[in-house]
């Protein structure tokens, strides 16, 4: 694929994905088609783990279906949510991240060294550049659950910082 310049325009992907541990290879094969097609491929590696870990958790954390949400903000951030059918937020997810979020995060990680499991939600804190989550109510849809979210923002170089 030719080098595509990034999208400054808003743009919107969503992909329902069953309850089945393939979900988080398809999500991630999904991620990687969508931010090569609008040139942000330097997000791909983080936003691939962030997502995959987030899916992990919808299949199984949840019996129903889940669903992806690959969104581009302003200025080249991309939001990346997962929804599922367990309206249970894990902590910290339940309330919006800290200052001292990262070394909490970093603390942690060091506690759990040996840890074989259940660090996924860690890997999201610390790679992330916001996270977060929130309760969806039934409503006239009938949608309800949970909804957790992560943002990355390029990197930016030191030329561009100093322009």
């Amino acid at each position: 694929m030719a080098n595509v310049p990034p999208s400054s325009d808003p743009w919107t992907y969503s992909l329902r994905l069953p309850n089945d541990p393939r979900a988080a290879r398809i999500s991630r094969v999904t991620l990687r088609a969508v931010l090569s097609s609008y040139g942000m491929a330097e997000l791909t590696d983080t936003a691939e783990l962030l997502t995959c870990e987030l899916v992990t958790n919808a299949v199984r954390h949840s019996d129903g279906p889940a669903q992806l949400r690959i969104r581009h903000l302003c200025e080249s951030r991309l939001r990346v949510s997962i929804w599922d059918t367990n309206p249970t937020i894990p902590a910290p997810f339940d309330a919006p991240p800290s200052p001292l979020d990262r070394f909490t995060a970093l603390t942690e990680a060091a506690a759990s060294l040996d840890a074989t499991s259940g660090r996924g939600l860690l890997i999201v804190r610390l790679c992330a550049d916001n996270w977060g989550g929130y309760p969806l109510a039934d409503d006239l849809f009938g949608i309800s659950g949970k909804l957790l979210w992560f943002e990355l923002t390029p990197q930016q170089s030191t030329y561009e910082i100093a322009a």
